[in-house]
């Protein structure tokens, strides 16, 4: 990437912020930082933007790229900088109200007494009406901070500082950096005793970063919503990210720049290093602050000397380009080739229209079917044994209507036919 020529550098930070979008995808594998690991050594430039020599690479900027535990410190941290706030006790219930009572048709609410305005006998107190107090107010004893594990915090740090080393990620970021030399970006510590904003500007211009300081200044923009009337009116995007080992004026000097920062080495928070919990803060380095990196960090093979019992952490994968390893030849060369499933396309039928499905269900279709066929064709012998069955049964059936003519009637009048009455002899 830097030995590309700067149009095609910006093309390629438009390509890749196009792909990350404004924020950085969360990755089950844990990247490293290839393009860190591949250099030994970082140039140091003076503060005209000339080169002045060289420093070591710090193993902090090899460290795995970790983006889900940077967002989640990030997340726990600025919980830490709320300021407490909480409902009236008596918000909701100042209202002369009293319920009604039951009887009246109307729910037992209390209402607001008095007659004559729009307001009386409307429903007041409750968490369902107009101006009623809330449900489970916000108290002022919430638990507003919460404690984040000063391990988890470092290897976050760790992990944002070896994103800041990778031009991709600083350009997806959308730090306009086309121009600038090389990155980590290292100067002599001749600019951390600059006093005046001229020479911090005149700095920015000669390291290249007057593009990103030109866009950060184009997007200051009103804030939308109720924060604009809270004292915090304007949002503007971050800039460059100034590191020094001590301060001799330059804060003072810079504060005046639209969206630089400055911060010693010795207090790092994640909230500058990733703004919004995403990976890729443009920062420039002093000599000195570089050097301290191995002694803030430490390596992999001896722990940080500034921070007792402090190891980096170990990437998990060291080459994280996992679809490259899986496409190439060695591991294609002993993979079984991909099998293809025969493709089977079930039609279902219905069994009343289709002949051949009926006889699975019902084997016997077919021949009944043929025998039907059969019955109505005249001069078949199907055909002669229907009309002689047809017969036959009509024969029985006017017999038997023959036998039995006018039973029914006949039985119906014999319930009618009145006895006569037998007569008793007289007893002598």
């Amino acid at each position: 990437w830097l030995d590309s020529p700067p149009a095609a550098q910006a093309d390629h930070g438009r390509t890749l912020r196009s792909h990350f979008g404004s924020r950085l995808l969360i990755w089950t594998v844990q990247l490293t930082a290839a393009m860190a690991t591949a250099r030994a050594v970082v140039t140091v430039y003076g503060t005209d933007g000339k080169k002045s020599g060289t420093a070591v690479l710090p193993p902090v900027l090899k460290a795995p790229l970790r983006p889900d535990l940077v967002r989640y410190i990030h997340t726990q941290v600025s919980k830490n900088r709320r300021q407490p706030f909480a409902r009236k006790f008596e918000a909701g219930y100042q209202h002369s109200a009293i319920s009604w009572g039951t009887g009246r048709a109307v729910a037992r609410i209390p209402r607001v007494q008095g007659g004559g305005t729009h307001g009386a006998a409307c429903g007041a107190f409750g968490n369902m009406c107009r101006g009623g107090g809330m449900f489970s107010p916000i108290k002022i004893w919430r638990k507003w901070h919460c404690k984040v594990p000063r391990r988890m915090k470092r290897h976050a740090a760790a992990s944002a500082l070896a994103a800041s080393a990778l031009p991709a990620l600083v350009m997806a970021k959308g730090h306009r950096i086309s121009r600038v030399n090389e990155l980590p970006l290292v100067v002599k510590d001749d600019w951390c005793n600059f006093k005046t904003t001229k020479e911090v500007v005149a700095l920015c211009k000669s390291l290249h970063l007057d593009e990103d300081l030109k866009h950060v200044k184009e997007s200051k923009h009103i804030r939308p919503g109720k924060g604009k009337s809270r004292n915090r009116k304007y949002k503007i995007n971050r800039g460059p990210l100034f590191i020094g080992d001590s301060d001799d004026g330059f804060f003072r000097a810079s504060v005046n720049v639209p969206g630089i920062e400055c911060v010693s080495v010795d207090y790092m928070s994640i909230t500058q290093l990733a703004p919004g919990g995403t990976l890729g803060r443009m920062v420039v380095w002093s000599e000195s602050a570089f050097k301290k990196l191995a002694k803030l960090f430490g390596s992999y093979h001896q722990p940080a000397s500034l921070k007792k019992g402090y190891h980096l952490p170990r990437p998990v994968m060291t080459n994280a380009d996992l679809s490259r390893i899986i496409n190439s030849d060695e591991i294609q060369s002993v993979l079984n080739p991909a099998k293809e499933r025969a493709v089977v396309t079930r039609r279902s039928g219905n069994p009343l229209k289709n002949k051949a499905l009926m006889a699975k269900l019902n084997p016997g279709s077919l021949q009944k079917r043929k025998l039907r066929h059969l019955q109505c064709i005249e001069g078949t012998e199907q055909r002669k044994a229907l009309l002689e069955e047809k017969k036959t049964r009509d024969a029985a059936k006017k017999a038997f209507n023959k036998q039995h003519k006018n039973k029914f009637y006949k039985d119906m009048l014999s319930y009618y036919k009145k006895e006569e009455p037998v007569e008793e002899a007289d007893e002598e």
